[in-house]
């Protein structure tokens, strides 16, 4: 049985999340549910200003540092606009 749930938001906030939930192909209301069933599940919710990195981000990081400690994909520092120009057509050949 499917029951309606009534929440006072800002429009653009209802339009943003609409959005994002379309770009992912779902509803604003699949979003929700999945939100309250997670919320059942982990009987928690989280409020934070701290950034929190996905995993899929932590994976890079760790990607991008492995390839520092090698002196993998590094390009060198440049005095200015023209020597950085210069190096990129070097690389382009």
């Amino acid at each position: 049985m499917k029951t309606v749930i009534h929440i006072k938001t800002d429009k653009e906030v209802k339009e943003n999340a609409q959005k994002a939930a379309k770009d992912l192909g779902l509803s604003l209301s699949d979003v929700i549910n999945a939100s309250l069933r997670n919320f059942i599940r982990t009987r928690e919710v989280i409020f934070s200003d701290i950034p929190q990195m996905t995993p899929e981000l932590e994976k890079r990081l760790e990607e991008v540092e492995e390839d520092i400690k090698q002196g993998r994909n590094l390009s060198p520092s440049f005095k200015n606009v023209d020597e950085a120009i210069a190096y990129l057509k070097k690389q382009k050949k």
